[in-house]
């Protein structure tokens, strides 16, 4: 079973919250044909999309031509909108979650499906998380990498991460808001530098203030192979190691590693081989970040070259280590 991790979804008829709320920062889709649209961005163009964004059936389409079994559908980051106020966030994070529960509940043997939550404020946050595991079914949370510029490591949130680990919700992170925007404009580098950094940035935050090693229950996914996290992981070692008076874990960050887990999305099997090696063969799921520009096509592609994997090791990357991220036992077992 070839099962895409990494997929996003938004609904063709989201409503126009810049009307609604009286904000030009909120995402709109605009039209541009029967089968594409502009996501629109304080009236800029933000991303072209067409059709394969929004309407499942073009979804089961793509996947039958490109080999997928199950794609796991998540928010597309822009919508987080952690910068709005709580009410209004809610409301948007509600819409998108109920589109997504109503594609996978009509599409079951075709999607699964992952939340999102206001995660400017963890009472709101956790409670939306409640209705999106325990009402909705659905089967994690995707939450940004940054709340407004503050890393996952502010005090407010640990009651989020808390109930997470609590309810068994598996998390997966996924860069927004960048870090260095001012500088990434150039050459589309928020995208191919500013991405990777953040990831790195969110995964270095949890670990080394404390977070993961305080829920040991807590299963995190980080986008995009992890970004450049798996290759500074042994210089936040070092700093921990001659940092004593910042420690505030017991072991060095490399300690903490059981948690985490890691879509393929590296595009590079020499990557993908450093990926496996440094976190296991069972931590690491497909994911193409269908259907953006910058996907993997066919979803697995990467995988499908790496010549060292046994069958087995190929079967769990390419779909059982997604459904055990996502504790489904029933579809492989």
């Amino acid at each position: 079973m070839r099962v895409d991790f990494h997929t996003h979804i938004i609904p063709g008829d989201l409503p126009d919250f810049t009307k609604k709320y009286s904000q030009d920062r909120w995402p709109v889709l605009k039209p541009t044909c029967s089968c594409g649209a502009n996501i629109m961005v304080s009236g800029k163009v933000f991303r072209e999309v067409t059709d394969q964004v929004w309407d499942p059936k073009k979804r089961i389409d793509d996947m039958g031509k490109e080999g997928v079994d199950m794609q796991v559908l998540s928010p597309i980051p822009v919508t987080f909108s952690y910068w709005a106020l709580v009410s209004e966030a809610l409301d948007m994070a509600q819409i998108q979650n109920d589109f997504i529960a109503d594609t996978v509940k009509s599409n079951p043997s075709k999607f699964l499906g992952l939340g999102t939550v206001p995660l400017q404020d963890a009472d709101a946050a956790i409670k939306e998380m409640d209705r999106c595991i325990h009402d909705l079914k659905l089967h994690g949370i995707e939450i940004g990498t940054n709340v407004n510029g503050k890393n996952l490591d502010e005090e407010y949130l640990l009651a989020f991460f808390e109930m997470a680990a609590k309810w068994e919700v598996p998390l997966f992170i996924h860069p927004w808001e960048t870090m260095a925007r001012d500088r990434t404009p150039r050459h589309n580098f928020m995208y191919t530098v500013g991405m990777p950094s953040e990831t790195a940035l969110a995964a270095a935050s949890l670990i080394w203030s404390g977070v993961i090693e305080k829920f040991p229950n807590l299963k995190i996914c980080f986008s995009h192979g992890g970004g450049s996290f798996p290759f500074i992981l042994p210089r936040l070692d070092q700093g921990w190691n001659v940092w004593p008076d910042l420690r505030k874990t017991i072991n060095p960050p490399s300690h903490y590693l059981d948690q985490l887990y890691f879509d393929a999305l590296n595009y590079d099997p020499l990557n993908l081989q450093f990926l496996i090696d440094r976190f296991g063969y069972d931590k690491v799921m497909m994911g193409s970040d269908y259907p953006f520009l910058l996907r993997e096509t066919p979803p697995g592609h990467t995988i499908d070259e790496l010549e060292s994997l046994t069958p087995k090791q190929r079967d769990q990357l390419l779909g059982i280590n997604a459904l055990n991220f996502l504790n489904i036992k029933e579809k492989f077992e």
